[in-house]
């Protein structure tokens, strides 16, 4: 689980990387106000990922502990 993590974040890294590289888009968007409604949808994406990889830990560790009985 903590290389997908890692593996995630690292991908993570990656596209604010490439993100900050088109500066003239995030400029237009910034002005027409779409920015955001990006950064709404983005939230909510990262927050329903984090909330998926909690349930699954847990749901893991309850099947750890039944294994161990």
């Amino acid at each position: 689980m903590l290389r997908s993590i890692l593996a995630t974040i690292l991908v993570l890294l990656l596209a604010v990387v490439t993100s900050q590289a088109q500066t003239e888009m995030a400029d237009t968007m910034r002005s027409n106000g779409k920015i955001y409604v990006v950064v709404v949808v983005l939230a909510t994406i990262f927050a329903g990922i984090f909330t998926y990889l909690v349930v699954l830990d847990r749901k893991i560790g309850r099947m750890e502990k039944e294994n161990k009985n």
